[in-house]
């Protein structure tokens, strides 16, 4: 029972892991995803040599590897998320009145904004675009909101870029 427990949970980290691996490499943090990988896979190799021992005595060890997979993918997510690594791209419509004051809201609670104009169906509005840190995405997001509640609200997970004000690579 305990080989189990140990089988399920080694898996678990392992899985989360390579989830975390895989979105440092496509956000561009190519070192410290090879570096996760490396850990990675030592864990696999020991899990993978524990479970295939005698495998056909005790078939439940797959079940388990399996199990441990699955629910490593559901945590790696949750780590994922938390972890907010990256930058990503806000773009808000407003009619064109609402516009000025909340892009000036928008610059007074510390975040940047680039405001252009655009022509809606029955009238002008501010097509308003903002880069912000994704562990602070949720924050910027429920900040419009609570400003303007007519806002179309768009967002995009972005790679790293260069410039701009404050949160992108230089």
């Amino acid at each position: 029972m305990l080989l189990y427990l140990l089988i399920l949970i080694v898996k678990i980290i392992e899985v989360t892991l390579g989830t975390v691996r895989i979105v440092f490499i496509t956000k561009g943090e190519r070192l410290i995803g090879a570096i996760i990988g490396f850990f990675e896979v030592i864990i696999w190799v020991i899990v993978i040599s524990t479970v295939l021992k005698d495998v056909t005595e005790d078939p439940i060890k797959v079940f388990i590897y399996a199990l441990g997979f699955a629910l490593g993918n559901y945590v790696g997510s949750l780590v994922e998320e938390k972890l907010g690594v990256g930058t990503t791209r806000v773009e808000m419509i407003v009619k064109e009145e609402q516009g000025e004051a909340l892009a000036e809201n928008i610059r007074k609670n510390g975040f940047a904004v680039t405001v252009l104009e655009g022509q809606g169906m029955k009238c002008n509005r501010y097509v308003m675009i903002s880069h912000v840190k994704r562990k602070r995405a949720n924050e910027f997001i429920e900040m419009v909101k609570s400003y303007e509640d007519n806002v179309v609200i768009t967002v995009n997970e972005i790679k790293a870029v260069y410039g701009g004000h404050g949160i992108l690579k230089r």
